[in-house]
């Protein structure tokens, strides 16, 4: 008996305690819709693979309404058919890692532009402990034709830079198709998306929950079909680049909004002793008054960042964050109502100082550009502080335990 066998015995004895539906080491899923042209070349190097890793496997084809045959090509070969009647490809996926008998699963598109005969690699660092195995097309090579300009120079860097300053990813190539993991690290995982943006959710979701991930090297081809492929550039692209904005409100929200508000701060109080000029250049209240808006506006996007992240965590589409908790130790409804009833006397009292001031002009003309810097303070500190009251009210809603 081989070393790799021996290794595979040893790690069923160690899984005594786990669900018998892992009777089997290794599946290897390709997701299809109408692949009859390149199917049957994929599943026969995919078994030359399992064949030469001397490994206790199958080869799942999780079908998503193929009429072309595909299916009677897959059991002839002696490939599992899985049908997936939800479509996308994140649902046909999603349909073969439930199905997937292997403790491990490595992914790859049926469209023969990732070799499935060379899966070594993605095995050894499986067996050695790692979550999920990612392949990266940048390291092992992309050949000629095999990726659109537009996708290697610009779709693809933007959106794994992206991904890895959002999350703090090690991935460095977020879309590449040919992928490896842990069956039960993954389900875990709870993935939702039916769409092309399962690539990035299973690597945002894999980063956030501090899964081990690592990369191989891995070469892409050029796609062996003669129709387009299903991917569409732009639609596709923005469906991965809101999925990442969406799962980061801190960049959505929290980052943008902190930043608008103390941009505004620091114009308004700069302006609130009276004009400023810069070179030939004068700042009025006009200027003030956009102060003002970027500190409201700011403070929506700071709430809309707490409110999105406690709905999220709820929802178990993001992990628990213990800074977050630690903020709410201190950060409570009776806090809020605190500072935002304060802010609101505040701009009452400012009010009230305005029509004084008014009063004196028997209710006539104003000097607005002295007026207006006691009126538009007064009015940001109503519009926060009310914001702050209703905001904290609807934070403790978010946060109430739920069976």
């Amino acid at each position: 008996m081989s070393i790799a066998s021996n290794a595979w015995n040893k790690h069923m004895a160690e899984q005594t305690n786990t669900s018998e539906e892992y009777s089997l080491e290794l599946s290897i899923l390709m997701p299809c819709l109408n692949e009859a042209e390149t199917l049957e070349i994929c599943i026969e190097k995919a078994q030359k693979s399992l064949r030469e890793l001397n490994i206790a496997g199958e080869v799942i084809i999780a079908d998503n309404g193929s009429t072309d045959g595909s299916q009677d090509i897959a059991t002839r070969l002696g490939a599992r058919v899985v049908p997936v009647a939800a479509k996308g490809y994140g649902s046909a996926l999603m349909g073969g890692i439930v199905a997937a008998r292997g403790v491990y699963i490595i992914m790859g598109d049926a469209d023969d532009s990732y070799d499935f005969s060379h899966l070594g690699a993605f095995v050894e660092k499986l067996r050695g402990g790692c979550d999920l195995v990612m392949g990266n097309r940048f390291q092992g090579g992309i050949k000629p034709g095999a990726m659109p300009p537009l996708h290697k120079y610009l779709g693809n860097p933007v959106l794994t830079w992206v991904g890895r300053l959002f999350f703090s990813s090690p991935a460095g190539d977020f879309h590449c198709g040919l992928r490896g993991f842990r069956r039960d690290s993954i389900l875990k995982l709870d993935l939702q998306t039916t769409g092309m943006e399962f690539a990035s959710e299973m690597v945002v979701k894999a980063s956030l929950y501090k899964l081990g991930i690592t990369e191989v090297p891995t070469v892409l081809s050029p796609d062996g079909r003669s129709r387009p492929p299903h991917l569409r550039t732009w639609r596709d692209g923005w469906r991965h680049l809101r999925f990442l904005l969406l799962y980061s409100p801190r960049w959505l929200f929290l980052y943008p909004g902190t930043g608008l508000m103390m941009l505004g701060l620091i114009v308004g109080i700069w302006l609130l002793p009276g004009t400023q000029k810069i070179g030939s250049i004068s700042f009025d209240v006009h200027t003030l008054l956009y102060a003002a808006i970027a500190i409201i506006v700011g403070f929506q996007a700071v709430t809309f960042a707490f409110f999105t992240k406690i709905f999220a965590i709820s929802e178990k589409l993001l992990p628990q964050d213990p800074k977050l908790n630690k903020i709410f130790r201190y950060v409570t409804l009776e806090t809020g109502l605190i500072v935002g009833i304060t802010l609101i006397l505040i701009g009452i009292i400012g009010s009230f100082l305005s029509l004084t001031i008014w009063s004196k002009t028997d209710f006539g003309s104003l000097d607005s550009s002295k007026t207006l810097r006691l009126v538009i303070p007064s009015l940001t500190c109503l519009t926060v502080g009310l914001q702050m009251v209703l905001s904290s009210f609807f934070l403790s809603v978010l946060s109430l335990k739920r069976r």
